[in-house]
């Protein structure tokens, strides 16, 4: 499992990585990703339809094409289930405030912090790795991505990035631009909020998280500091190669 346990030393030492959101409940999407050569993939429990079980399902399937698996849940009350089944890491929607990044935290360790204790699960090997052992590991591996999605955020951004335990900020800018209200291309209060957020993460030497829709956006946002990129998703992906093929088929058979 080389890359799933070594998915956080990546990230911390700034490896450009490409990743994909999965919105499809089922194993295929992480299969077909990671043998496209992906670096992570996301199951996006906050917007797609995954449960605990399709969940568990999907990480499954990551483990056995070794590729690492972050899951976006709803909530921190999903954190521990998906640490248990054996998440590389979890992407935290609504990071608004330090004391809240301090206490989702708490919940991705056990030493010093507040995860509950089990090797009952996929991540203890079903009770074949021994406690301190599996502690060790947990500790040192797992992921933590704050989302930072809402203005109010901005009011303590320094002191967001500046938690102990925050391994990257992901820049949503989706929710940002929909917060604003501005329907123009390119909201200027988004391009600020992306320069606020890419000079904390500078300041606290943390890791800058994005998504992009194009190689153009990577561009962008690579010059502010960003080395995690999450392109589309697979429902993206097959609506893009739908529409081509179909395009394609409609155009020969009109000729």
């Amino acid at each position: 499992m080389q890359k799933t346990t070594t998915f956080r030393q990546r990230l911390l030492a700034g490896d450009k990585l490409v990743g994909s959101f999965l919105k499809t409940p089922t194993s295929h999407g992480t299969e077909i990703l990671a043998g496209a050569g992906f670096d992570f993939v996301v199951i996006d429990q906050e917007h797609a339809p995954f449960d605990r079980t399709t969940t568990d399902i999907a990480l499954m399937a990551a483990r056995g094409h070794d590729i690492p698996a972050l899951v976006r849940v709803p909530g921190p009350e999903g954190i521990l289930s998906v640490l248990d089944c054996g998440a590389t890491g979890i992407l935290v929607p609504h990071v608004k405030s330090a004391a809240y990044a301090r206490e989702v935290a708490a919940l991705f360790r056990y030493r010093n912090g507040a995860r509950g204790f089990a090797t009952s699960t996929r991540a203890g090997g079903y009770t074949a790795v021994p406690m301190w052992k599996h502690i060790a590991a947990a500790d040192s591996q797992v992921t933590f991505v704050a989302q930072i999605e809402d203005p109010v955020a901005l009011d303590e951004i320094d002191a967001i990035a500046a938690v102990e335990g925050v391994d990257s900020l992901f820049i949503g800018r989706g929710d940002l631009t929909a917060a604003y209200g501005d329907e123009t291309k390119d909201p200027p209060a988004v391009v600020r909020a992306v320069e606020r957020i890419s000079e904390a993460a500078r300041k606290a030497k943390k890791n800058i998280s994005v998504y992009v829709g194009s190689a153009q956006e990577a561009a962008w946002l690579k010059s502010h500091g960003a080395s995690v990129f999450i392109l589309s998703s697979d429902q993206g992906f097959l609506r893009q190669a739908a529409m081509k093929g179909l395009g394609e088929v409609r155009d020969a058979a009109s000729k």
